[in-house]
């Protein structure tokens, strides 16, 4: 406040001699090539050093070459303390819990970028079996390459928490779960005792990040799939959610912001994503919007899902077709490129802050617009229609 107050009074007892600068800078124009009342007066204020003016306009008095001199100090110095010009997405003070961030190449781990780029705390939970290789991998700098940020920074994991998002409490874990080695010397694991968890450690969070899928029968059509596997396709992919963000609203700030992640399976027919996952994504789309209006009018915390296009994620290449997908998405979607898991990032930074203020209920697309095409283009039937294509 005190800087504040003194560049405006440097800038005031100034005032006086800034018209008689322009004119004096009309009369130099020559000599530096232009009109100088064309330039920001920054560039101007900068350009006429003492020096400057000394060489060119020797005419000056010493008394203006003083008063010159502050109002170049009062500039710079006012220039320094102006906001960034924009929209910038600014999530400094905020933390972020990001459910599902098992590796470096997937969409949650491209979440966690954006927003720890927009300056959020980054929390994250990784799936039990996952973890020791997670956690293993991070601690070495295996994935310090993925963690660069846009400013060359490394992005900072403040704590990863094992997580299995199948069970909300302990008591719903059965034996040969508790039993399996591989969640041995792993404990409050369950979504109630995560959230717990993170409440003691932090108090609170801001921002909430379900980003896990799983379907054990997923391979197979529909048709062919048993009740088992596809209850247990909606238990991973979409009830977790509702799980998740019952236990963590209670530790969520008013203003909060809720994302998932779903595919345009839940409207489309996608042959070959099977076992129940197109049900569970269009569970999932479904619940958002209901979610949307309790947690909104309970805590106003907003609410919305991103239907993100195909990507080489370790996830995706358990189906067995990505690469088809994507060259299929290339050659119909409306963008002829790859989508990126950054750009799935971005837009999720975007709805976690506050420019996002009114969108909540909301199914965002991030597929270069694929899911706005009715038919696949590159069909032998379109072979004599004049479709544009992308420019390289």
């Amino acid at each position: 406040m005190a800087a504040t107050a003194a560049s405006s009074l440097q800038i005031t007892i100034a005032r006086p001699c800034i018209l008689s600068t322009k004119r004096i800078s009309s009369l130099c124009s020559t000599k530096f090539g232009g009109d100088t009342r064309k330039l920001p007066w920054n560039r101007l204020a900068s350009s006429f050093h003492v020096s400057s003016i000394q060489h060119f306009c020797r005419n000056f008095t010493s008394t203006a070459q003083k008063l010159q001199k502050v109002v170049t100090k009062a500039k710079s110095e006012a220039d320094d303390n102006k906001p960034a010009s924009g929209l910038p997405i600014d999530l400094k003070g905020k933390r972020a819990f990001i459910a599902g961030v098992a590796d470096d190449n997937g969409y949650g781990w491209a979440i966690a970028k954006s927003l720890a780029a927009a300056g959020a705390e980054i929390l994250v939970g990784t799936w039990v079996p996952a973890l020791n290789i997670f956690e293993t991998s991070l601690r070495r700098g295996k994935f310090d390459e993925s963690r660069v940020l846009p400013d060359g920074s490394l992005m900072e994991i403040t704590k990863v928490y094992p997580l299995d998002a199948v069970f909300d409490s302990l008591a719903d874990v059965p034996e040969d779960i508790k039993a399996n080695k591989r969640y041995a010397g792993s404990s409050k694991w369950t979504v109630s005792e995560v959230a717990e968890s993170v409440k003691e450690d932090f108090g609170s969070i801001d921002i909430l990040v379900h980003s896990l899928a799983n379907g054990p029968e997923v391979t197979k059509p529909l048709l062919e799939t048993s009740r088992n596997g596809y209850l247990a396709a909606i238990s991973a992919s979409s009830y977790s959610y509702v799980s998740l963000l019952k236990h963590f609203l209670p530790i969520m700030n008013p203003g909060g912001s809720s994302i998932s992640l779903t595919y345009i399976a839940s409207e489309r027919i996608i042959p070959g994503y099977g076992g129940g996952m197109s049900s569970a994504k269009a569970a999932l789309e479904s619940d958002t919007r209901v979610l949307a209006f309790e947690a909104g009018r309970k805590k106003k915390v907003r609410v919305n899902t991103v239907s993100a296009g195909p990507l080489r994620s370790r996830a995706a290449k358990a189906i067995g077709f990505i690469d088809m997908m994507i060259d299929y998405s290339i050659a119909n979607a409306p963008l002829q490129k790859e989508l990126s898991a950054d750009e799935v990032g971005n837009a999720a930074a975007f709805l976690a802050s506050p420019l996002a203020s009114a969108i909540t209920g909301a199914v965002i697309y991030v597929d270069n617009g694929l899911n706005a095409m009715g038919v696949g283009i590159d069909s032998p039937i379109f072979k004599d229609l004049n479709i544009p294509k992308s420019a390289e």
